[in-house]
């Protein structure tokens, strides 16, 4: 390599011939995402999930409850990389209920992964914690980077922000400590892009409320190479895991219909947003919200992207 910005990873080298990953709520969209990219680059892969605990496709399955001890906490034993994806689903009404519901599964399974880590002889050597770029400010005048973004304060902030400081008062000596601030995923098989896609198909892809609100996504195979760039190049603390160029939420439907070939697609006003969310039981946040977040510390430290471009990333997944 002649510098560490053309710097590109090897399918066919172990990055590190790393012996165990953790995937912690692994069984979902963005576990299966993470099982499909390491399955060929750790000897071995555990996942906790609520689920049995069984064996399946070599992969081994735990069972937890990601608020207590009851023997999971061994598999921790040696590993080489934690990653935590446990949390309550946003799409919901956020009731009082539901509130309670999403903080206190993110602190809960953050808690008790670091109590963990503090009891292992051999502890975990990187320990990733999600987090969102949902933290910084509806923004659409500036750019938020790890540096300069600017954190606000609303119920979804507040929970980042309570989540991130939950994972990172616990001092881990021995484990690198990294929160993933991601935004939208898209991917084939599950996330925002599915719905989207039929949305679209059915001629309702057009702008949502002005459509000025900008959008930060990343492909699903870069979010897992940003993951495994993370492990290797051992970086910690906070990092936006979100593609380089945030789109206003116009520009990105326009791109979605031309990508599935639909020459048109009806524009969904705010008022009717806001009736839709309550008849589907969701919150017009997840679309409304202007996420404006771009990867400063993963393109400072080298990192590539494979589908930086909407466009391609389009064609890729339809």
């Amino acid at each position: 390599m002649d510098s560490i910005s053309n710097y590109s990873f090897n399918n066919d080298l172990n990055i590190l011939k790393m012996k165990k990953l953790i995937i912690a709520a692994g069984t979902g969209f963005l576990g299966n995402v993470l099982i499909q990219h390491f399955n060929n680059k750790f000897e071995k892969i555990v996942i906790l999930t609520r689920g049995k605990s069984e064996i399946k496709n070599q992969i081994k399955y735990i069972n937890w409850d990601a608020k207590s001890f009851s023997g999971w906490e061994k598999e921790l034993e040696n590993a080489n990389a934690l990653i935590n994806l446990a949390g309550k689903s946003v799409d919901c009404r956020y009731t009082e209920t539901n509130k309670a519901e999403i903080l206190a599964s993110r602190i809960n399974s953050t808690k008790i992964l670091n109590e963990a880590i503090l009891q292992c002889k051999n502890p975990p050597k990187h320990f990733i914690n999600s987090s969102t770029a949902t933290i910084y400010r509806h923004s659409e005048d500036k750019e938020m980077d790890e540096y300069t973004g600017e954190i606000g304060n609303d119920f979804s902030m507040n929970v980042a922000k309570s989540w991130e400081k939950t994972f990172y008062e616990v001092e881990t000596l021995k484990t690198i400590k990294t929160a993933i601030r991601t935004s939208i995923v898209l991917g084939k098989n599950g996330g925002a892009f599915i719905p989207l896609k039929k949305l679209t198909q059915f001629g309702l892809g057009g702008k949502n409320g002005n459509g000025k609100q900008f959008i930060s996504w990343i492909h699903e195979k870069d979010f897992a190479r940003a993951i495994e760039f993370i492990i290797e190049k051992k970086l910690s603390g906070s990092i936006n895991v979100v593609s380089p160029k945030p789109i206003r939420n116009e520009e990105f439907m326009k791109k979605l219909q031309k990508a599935i070939g639909i020459p048109f697609g009806l524009p969904i006003s705010k008022p009717i947003l806001e009736l839709g969310a309550r008849i589907i039981k969701t919150e017009t946040e997840l679309v409304l919200k202007s996420r404006n977040v771009v990867p400063k510390r993963l393109t400072e430290n080298g990192f590539d992207f494979e589908f930086g471009d909407l466009d391609k990333t389009f064609e890729n997944l339809i």
